[in-house]
């Protein structure tokens, strides 16, 4: 499975390295960040949630992207 996340917030380097397993790039308006990446299941899904969370990102959408 590959999910994507939009964050409402740019992503600093720092705490882009707490998420190596995602591709972070800009969100179209400049403002924010969209994360994609492979998601191996639901464990690590909601650990990936929880991280967010510890670093006091807003997580505004998450989708399953096809395969």
């Amino acid at each position: 499975m590959r999910y994507e996340f939009v964050l409402a917030e740019p992503l600093p380097p720092a705490v882009a390295a707490a998420f190596p397993e995602l591709t972070a790039s800009t969100t179209a308006s400049g403002r924010g960040t969209v994360l994609y990446g492979p998601i191996t299941d639901r464990a690590h899904l909601h650990g990936l949630l929880d991280r967010f969370h510890a670093y006091g990102l807003t997580v505004l959408e998450m989708r399953q992207l096809p395969d």
